[in-house]
């Protein structure tokens, strides 16, 4: 297959991790309030057809038969990579003990042949000749690589030249499905309700159920902070199906995924961890803590807060430092891809923001239920929050 020498711009990974949520988050609502779509899916089927088409997996998605035709091209496309794998170790072999006998060979050669001695003349007869034979070697694994090479061009041209036909093809086999599937009665598929799950050790804090305008405010900027974070896992899928895609059928591994894809997480876990504070999901050890009382809890978490301001406040500062910096200097990464630091530094400080907003939220709930000026309503069980 030919080689992808793809590196992803600068602009375009910032650009997505800013853009990609805002239409995912559209999507999903505008879903939510369609209702079930009918399957097939026209977006769907094109996003098959982009991601896999040359395993022709838009083809089965539309349940035709002509995506058998894309599985025997799509194996061959593998041998011929694998192949052309191992040749390309011969050839780097052949090529650095040629480069070796070029050098033996000009150092063999005679100032003036005229006066060479015929020990000369027979070293510099002998480094020719092994010079002639690592030549022979080298095109001779050089032709192997260009003949796999030559197949595998082949194969991927057949397979461009099938998407691009199926590209046109794609929404009337969407339509003739959906009529085939009206008229077979299963047009949409049936939601099913999700299995009741008890909520162990999370879920619990009593202020989840206690509102007031200003800790509602604080809720909804973490709420939307956090969903929009979330989405970036999506984008982390397609990445790394790049990358393997990349690496084992066009032999071309990249230096910029597992890079974009950690700094990528790194800025998703200080952002969303004001979401999960917000939500009670942070992992603790709570053997007493659950055997309090609702305002027992509340007593404990203001005691408890101190040391948790302490923290925040902290990584609050020592974060806007680090940004600062980095913000200053410009500063970029170390390796080939060299991605700006600056944005995911600037992730410390926001993130930090965010949690200590989270965490006054809670302390003023706490204080709340400890005076006695609300009383949060009974923690929802597994049943009631499968209908909610």
């Amino acid at each position: 297959m030919p080689n992808l020498n793809f590196i992803l711009p600068h602009w375009m990974y910032w650009g997505a991790l800013l853009v990609f949520p805002l239409v995912a988050m559209y999507l999903v609502r505008r879903q939510q309030r369609d209702g079930p779509p009918r399957e097939p899916i026209l977006f769907n089927a094109y996003m098959f057809w982009l991601t896999a088409g040359f395993m022709g997996l838009h083809r089965m998605y539309l349940k035709s038969w002509w995506a058998f035709v894309y599985v025997p091209l799509f194996i061959a496309a593998l041998y011929t990579g694998g192949q052309e794998r191992e040749v390309r170790e011969d050839v780097s072999r052949t090529y650095a003990d040629l480069e070796r006998a070029q050098t033996a060979a000009d150092v063999a050669k005679p100032a003036d042949p005229a006066t060479a001695s015929e020990e000369d003349r027979k070293a510099y007869a002998d480094a020719t000749a092994d010079l002639k034979s690592k030549q022979a070697e080298f095109d001779a694994a050089d032709a192997v690589r260009n003949t796999w090479h030559g197949r595998s061009r082949i194969i991927a041209i057949v397979l461009a030249v099938l998407l691009a036909v199926d590209a046109f093809l794609i929404p009337p086999l969407v339509r003739k499905r959906r009529a085939r599937a009206a008229e077979a009665g299963y047009a949409v598929d049936p939601v099913l309700p999700e299995p009741p799950v008890a909520a162990v050790g999370t879920a619990e804090d009593p202020t989840l159920r206690v509102h007031t305008p200003f800790t509602d405010w604080i809720d909804r900027i973490n709420t939307q902070a956090g969903l929009y974070v979330a989405y970036w896992a999506v984008i982390a899928v397609f990445v790394y199906y790049y990358e393997v895609l990349a690496r084992y059928v066009f032999n071309s591994p990249t230096n910029w995924v597992h890079e974009s894809m950690f700094l990528m997480f790194g800025m998703q876990y200080m952002i969303s961890g004001a979401y999960a504070y917000r939500e009670d999901q942070h992992v603790r050890v709570d053997v007493v803590y659950a055997q309090f009382s609702v305002r027992g809890k509340a007593i404990a978490d203001i005691i408890t807060s101190v040391f948790f301001f302490i923290f925040t406040l902290t990584l609050l500062w020592t974060g806007y430092r680090f940004a600062a910096d980095a913000v200053n200097n410009h500063e970029t990464s170390f390796t080939e891809w060299g991605i700006q630091y600056w944005p995911v530094k600037l992730s410390l400080p926001i993130g930090a923001l965010l949690i200590v907003l989270q965490g006054l939220s809670k302390l003023i709930k706490d204080i709340m239920i400890v005076r006695g000026s609300v009383r949060p309503p009974a923690a929802p069980t597994a049943t009631s929050q499968q209908v909610l």
